[in-house]
C-alpha cells in the first residue's frame, strides 16, 4: 500500500516518525514497515468454555484473519505485539490453529510479553514468534505492554484497552480508541471478544476512535 491510500486524518508525526492508527485496531509504523498491535488475547473463548461459560465462537479465526490481512494489505516486513498474545493456558485446538496459520503468514511477529502471557511461559515452537521482556527500544520509540514511561523514549503500550463513548441525541456508543498522549500513546485491544475502559485524556491529549471501518480523530482533548 503506498502512503497515501492510508487514512491521513488520523496519520501523526511523533517524535520525528510517521506513524498512523488504522481501522483494525492496529498502529502502522511505515519507516520500521511494522505493524504493531496489542492485547489479542488468544485462547480466551477456550478459557471461558473450560469454565462452563457460553460465548460465541470464532473470535481467534476472526482475529487471526484481520492480523493477516491487514500485514498484508500494507506489505509489512513485521507484526510486533505489546503484550497479552494469548489469554490463557492454551488448549491444543488453539495451538493447532495458530500453528496452522503460521505455516500459511509467515511474516515474523515479535511479542513484548504482558501479564496474560504469564501462561504461557514459552510460545509453541510452531509459532515462530520471537518473544521480549521488559520494553524493546528501537529508534525514539520504548514498545511495552504496561503503560509506564521509559526515560528518553516515547512509550506505546497496551494492556488498559482504551474505549471512548460518543453521545447524541438520546443515545450514545462506546467505541475502542486510541489514546495519544505526550510522552505515551495506548492501543486498543485488537483482540475481538476483550472489554475495555473509559480513557481520561489530559489536557493536549488526542484520541482516535475506531467506527464501521474508519478511525476517526477526535481531536486534542482540553
Amino acid at each position: 500500500m503506498c502512503s497515501s491510500d492510508l487514512p491521513r486524518q488520523a496519520a501523526m508525526i511523533v517524535r520525528g516518525e510517521e506513524v498512523v492508527p488504522l481501522p483494525e485496531r492496529a498502529l502502522w509504523w511505515p519507516a520500521a514497515r511494522t505493524v504493531v498491535v496489542a492485547d489479542l488475547h488468544w485462547g480466551k473463548e477456550e478459557v471461558f468454555h473450560a469454565h462452563g461459560i457460553p460465548v460465541p465462537r470464532g473470535a481467534l479465526a476472526d482475529d487471526l484473519a484481520r492480523l493477516e490481512r491487514v500485514a498484508t494489505r500494507l506489505d509489512a516486513t513485521r507484526v510486533l505485539v505489546l503484550g497479552d498474545l494469548v489469554h490463557g493456558a492454551l488448549a491444543p485446538s488453539v495451538i493447532a490453529s495458530v500453528a496452522t496459520w503460521r505455516a500459511r503468514f509467515g511474516t515474523p511477529m515479535t511479542l513484548v510479553r504482558g501479564n496474560h502471557d504469564r501462561h504461557a511461559p514459552s510460545l509453541p515452537e510452531s509459532w515462530g514468534i520471537t518473544e521480549v521482556t521488559g520494553v524493546l527500544e528501537e529508534g525514539p520509540f520504548a514498545f511495552r505492554h504496561d503503560p509506564e514511561p521509559v526515560a528518553d523514549r516515547y512509550v506505546w503500550a497496551g494492556h488498559l484497552h482504551p474505549m471512548v463513548t460518543l453521545r447524541g441525541p438520546g443515545d450514545r456508543v462506546r467505541l475502542p480508541c486510541f489514546h495519544v498522549g505526550a510522552r505515551l500513546g495506548v492501543l486498543p485491544a485488537f483482540g475481538t471478544f476483550t472489554g475495555g475502559i473509559g480513557v481520561r485524556p489530559a489536557p493536549g491529549d488526542s484520541v482516535f476512535a475506531v467506527a464501521e471501518g474508519q478511525v476517526v480523530a477526535l481531536g486534542a482533548c482540553g
